[in-house]
């Protein structure tokens, strides 16, 4: 049972009357009188077994965006069913709402429950609390029900703004909006006749010899590729870069080289994990169904998220050659960090650099820069005050300073440890772009269209 403040204002009210009647039995028979009126107030309310609820199902969203939880009441009993009902869900679904039930016998209500979720994932609904009160408002009936609901949140794919813009260029490649021209890409297209300025390592000489005029070959980029991207799910993935973890920053990156690959005509396969191989989604060949591609791969990693545990490179890496033994274009979505790189990523990179073309994409932390003084900084530092210390650090710095001296140097530092592991990897032939969260997806669907373009791949 549950009282509510009625109860306990009346109760107070008695205390009106004692200095009337200052005895012991006043109080007795006030607060006789107000348990009389509790227990009939709780034995007039409707029960709680006597009211089903039926939650609807909810199609996945993306993060960020808003929807709701819809819950039919019904209400089978005899007694009228007045009172509050609140629908539980994690604190990252965004439920606040609580919601006044009144049904008479046999009615029923649809209650609808506004979700905005912050955090990728499938999120669970806890139980649904109902509290029925009497026709006095004086106590009521209170249990919590279970009752399932999933929300799947899926990864927000905030570059998607770039996708026409990129498919333009691929367009372009494709020979689709220009006339192609010799020496672009390496596939064969066609052959047409020689014109001065051509490129007489082009020229076909049996069809020369054929027609007795010069003929030249023309290419086109390449079609039918085999892209594989790995997707590090490892403890330095959790990392968050501003609001977003670094592996929500990668997934978006992920999205947009598949969309623009798959639209290409590439296969596209996807490896996620840390420890354990986690995630395997192959794709399939050409551009027919590309949406179809693109919303599996969304949900696949919708409820993906890092493990604070150390990457098994070696299991993703043979994972990788079993999907693609040789010729593809293999992109590691992973953090470029020194350490973890110099201990577990080189050694698996000797086995995939030797069959495929490898470009390591890491999300980096845009602060690193305006901190260690090579961008824009917001750093102010504090004016003097009678409590700091002139003369105890570089003669008159304040403490603030101080403090600001000393995260520019971690952060120069951390730069330069990233740009000469950076230079250890481009000396093994890996591309490597190391960018702030809202440029990698572009850049990385930059340099898989220059590969390309450049017959690379």
């Amino acid at each position: 049972m549950t009282l509510t403040g009625r109860a306990v204002l009346l109760t107070l009210v008695g205390l009106l009357a004692i200095p009337l009647a200052p005895t012991l039995a006043t109080a007795v028979v006030w607060l006789g009188v107000v348990a009389l009126l509790v227990a009939l107030d709780l034995a007039l309310a409707a029960r709680i077994r006597d009211v089903r609820l039926d939650r609807a199902t909810l199609p996945p969203v993306h993060l960020l965006e808003d929807t709701e939880s819809v819950l039919t009441v019904t209400n089978t009993g005899r007694r009228r069913a007045r009172g509050v009902l609140r629908d539980a869900w994690q604190p990252s679904a965004g439920a606040r709402l609580v919601h006044r039930v009144d049904l008479t016998p046999g009615d029923h209500a649809t209650l609808s429950t506004p979700l905005r979720p912050t955090r990728r994932g499938d999120l669970r609904a806890d139980r649904v609390t109902l509290r029925l009160l009497g026709p006095l408002g004086l106590a009521g009936r209170q249990r919590s029900v279970p009752l399932t609901g999933l929300l799947r949140v899926l990864p927000a794919f905030p570059s998607r703004r770039h996708l026409p813009g990129l498919l333009r260029h691929l367009q372009l490649l494709d020979g689709r909006a220009v006339v192609r021209l010799p020496g672009q890409g390496t596939e064969f297209d066609s052959l047409r006749d020689y014109v001065r300025g051509d490129d007489v390592r082009s020229i076909d000489w049996r069809a020369t010899a054929r027609r007795r005029a010069a003929v030249v070959r023309t290419w086109r980029p390449e079609r039918d590729r085999h892209v594989v991207i790995v997707l590090d799910t490892s403890r330095t993935t959790a990392a968050r870069i501003g609001d977003v973890p670094r592996l929500d920053a990668a997934m978006d990156a992920a999205l947009l080289l598949t969309a623009l690959a798959t639209r290409g005509g590439d296969r596209v396969d996807v490896v996620a994990g840390d420890r354990v191989v986690r995630l395997v989604d192959p794709g399939g060949r050409g551009a027919a169904g590309h949406e179809d591609r693109l919303h599996r791969l969304i949900d696949a990693l919708g409820p993906v998220d890092p493990s604070l545990v150390e990457a098994n490179w070696s299991a993703l890496a043979a994972t990788t050659l079993d999907l693609a033994p040789r010729g593809a274009l293999v992109v590691l979505l992973t953090p470029l960090e020194p350490v973890v790189v110099e201990e577990t990523l080189l050694p698996a990179l000797d086995a995939l650099g030797a069959r495929h073309t490898l470009v390591l994409a890491s999300v980096r932390d845009p602060a690193l820069p305006q901190l260690s003084g090579d961008g824009p900084t917001d750093v102010t530092p504090a004016p003097p005050t009678e409590e700091s210390s002139p003369g105890r650090i570089g003669g008159g710095e304040t403490d603030a300073e101080a403090d600001h001296a000393f995260a520019a140097a971690a952060a120069a530092q951390a730069l330069a440890r990233r740009e000469r592991t950076a230079a250890v990897l481009e000396g093994l032939g890996v591309t490597v772009l190391d960018r702030p969260p809202a440029d990698l997806p572009v850049d990385l669907a930059r340099t898989y269209l220059g590969l390309k373009e450049r017959g690379l791949l």
